[in-house]
Order: C-alpha cells, then structure tokens, then sequence
C-alpha cells in the first residue's frame, strides 16, 4: 500500500494545496478587478453624478481594501512552508470587501 498513512487516504502533497489557492486569490482578484471597472464604467455612462461619483469612488475603495488583503495572503502562501491560516480580521474584511463591492456595483447597474 505505497501512498497510504495508516488509518486515512492517499498522502496529501503538501505543495499543491498552497498553490491551488493562491491561484484561487488571484483569480478572485482578477473577478473584483472587472467588477470595479465595470462599476466605475457605469458610474460615468450616463454622464456623473455626485451619487454615482460617491458610489464609484467606494468601488473603488473596496476594491483597494480587497487587493491589499489577497495581495497579503497570496504573498504569505509563497513564502510560508506550510503556510499560516488566514486571520479572522483579514477573512472579515475579504468576506466586507467582496459583498459592500456587489451590493455598490448592483447600485450603480440599477440606478
């Protein structure tokens, strides 16, 4: 039984989990990215306004606040060996980050 730890399933390579999820981050990135845009696109089609400026400018900071906290952990999964779990704080301000994000750029689809 070549693979196999007594008492579980096949061993786990330690070295792609990380992987995996760092590219998980970055695609998530990469989606928060096209939301931000596409908001601030919205937010100055129809011609600006002082509520769709306000509602944009905050797209764009969440999506700040987002890329500064995957940056951080996608940073921590290549250099960690094995690499620590994610903060409760950073996990809030991702799960803040990625629904005040939605809810701004459904505002501005709306509006």
């Amino acid at each position: 039984m070549t693979g196999l730890v007594e008492g579980s399933g096949p061993a786990r390579d330690p070295g792609l989990q990380p992987e995996r999820t760092r590219l998980a981050w970055r695609r998530t990135t990469l989606a928060s990215t096209v939301v931000a845009v596409l908001a601030g696109k919205s937010a100055l089609q129809d011609g600006p306004s002082a509520a769709r400026f306000v509602v944009g400018a905050l797209c764009c900071v969440l999506w700040l606040g987002f890329l500064a906290v995957a940056h951080r952990r996608i940073r921590a999964l290549a250099l960690a060996e094995p690499p620590a779990a994610l903060t409760p704080r950073h996990a809030s301000t991702t799960v803040l980050c990625t629904v005040a994000l939605a809810v701004c750029a459904a505002v501005l689809v709306v509006s």
